[in-house]
C-alpha cells in the first residue's frame, strides 16, 4: 500500500465532507469546530472503525485496510465509483506501472487527417498532445503536437482565453488526469510536471489538492476563437491503447457553430493551399 498518498487522500476528502451532509447536527451551534469537513473521530464514527486506527490510516501508519474497511471508508468519505477505484488502488497499487506511449500508429494519424470537418487530437498518459488533425490545432492552441494540456491550461494564457468555461475546463482536466495516472508516482516526468505546476499556479495547486478523480468521456466545451467567435461543441473521448486517448469534437447538425465550424475548416484548407 502507498501509505503516504494513501493518508493525503483520506485527509483531503475528509475536508469536503460538510457535518450536514452525513446528518451531523450543527444547528446548535458548536462554534468549536476548527477544521474543514469532519473530524476524524466523527469520520471514523461513521465508518465504524475505532479513533485510535483511522488516525493511523491518516498518518500513513496504518496496514493495508480489509474489503469491508474500504467499503466503510468510502461510502462515510461518499466517495462516486471513480473515488471509490482510486481509493482501492491507493490501497492494492498494481504491481508495474502501465506502459506510456508518446506516439500515434499510421492508422490514426490517418483517421485524423481524414477528418477535414472534426477537430480531433490524441493525448497521451502525461497529458501531452501527441496527435492532432489541423482543424484542432486552428480551434484552441493547446491541441497543437507537443503542448502538454495540463501545463497549457494553466501557465497559457492563450489557451486560459480560448476556454468560455475556463474553471470547468481546468477542473475537469485535473480530475482527468489523476484517473490516467492512477497511483502512479514513480515516473519521473510526471513528478516533475506536478512539481512544476503545484510551484506556478495556485489554481492548480488548489484542485490538486482536492484529490478529484474522474473520467469524463462526453460532454459540451465553448472555445473562444479571435476570428469566428464563440464556438460551442460537444466532445467524445475513447481510449485508445497504453493509455491514450482519443477527443473528437462535434458541433449539433444545422446550428451557427457547425457553420462556424465549417468557416475554420475553409480557413484551414485555404492556408493549407
Amino acid at each position: 500500500m502507498d501509505n503516504a498518498a494513501f493518508a493525503q487522500f483520506l485527509r483531503a476528502r475528509r475536508a469536503l465532507v460538510r457535518p450536514e451532509d452525513v446528518g451531523l447536527d450543527e444547528a446548535a451551534g458548536d462554534h468549536r469546530r476548527r477544521v474543514a469537513g469532519l473530524r476524524r473521530e466523527e469520520l471514523a464514527l461513521l465508518a465504524g472503525v475505532s479513533a485510535d486506527y483511522y488516525v493511523r490510516l491518516e498518518q500513513g501508519r496504518g496496514h493495508r485496510p480489509s474489503e469491508s474497511v474500504l467499503e466503510s471508508l468510502a461510502r462515510a468519505l461518499r466517495l462516486d465509483e471513480h473515488l471509490t477505484e482510486h481509493l482501492y488502488a491507493l490501497a492494492r497499487p498494481a504491481p508495474t506501472a502501465p506502459r506510456t506511449r508518446e506516439h500515434v500508429p499510421e492508422a490514426v494519424r490517418e483517421l485524423l487527417d481524414a477528418w477535414t470537418m472534426t477537430p480531433a487530437s490524441v493525448t497521451s498518459r502525461r497529458m501531452n498532445v501527441v496527435a492532432a488533425n489541423p482543424l484542432a490545432c486552428e480551434l484552441a492552441p493547446c491541441y497543437t503536437p507537443g503542448t502538454n494540456l495540463l501545463r497549457a491550461m494553466f501557465l497559457d494564457p492563450e489557451t486560459r482565453h480560448s476556454h468560455v468555461d475556463w474553471p470547468m475546463s481546468a477542473s475537469e482536466v485535473v480530475a482527468n488526469f489523476r484517473a490516467m495516472i492512477g497511483t502512479e508516482r514513480d515516473d519521473p516526468a510526471l513528478r516533475d510536471l506536478i512539481g512544476e505546476l503545484s510551484l506556478q499556479s495556485q489554481d492548480f495547486r488548489d484542485l490538486w489538492a482536492r484529490h478529484d478523480v474522474h473520467t469524463t468521456t462526453s460532454g459540451a466545451k465553448s472555445f473562444r476563437h479571435p476570428e469566428v467567435g464563440v464556438i460551442n461543441l460537444r466532445f467524445h473521448a475513447m481510449p485508445l491503447e497504453d493509455g491514450q486517448v482519443l477527443t473528437v469534437l462535434h458541433a449539433r447538425p444545422g446550428s451557427a457553430d457547425e457553420r462556424s465550424l465549417a468557416l475554420l475548416s475553409s480557413m484551414v484548407a485555404t492556408r493549407a493551399g
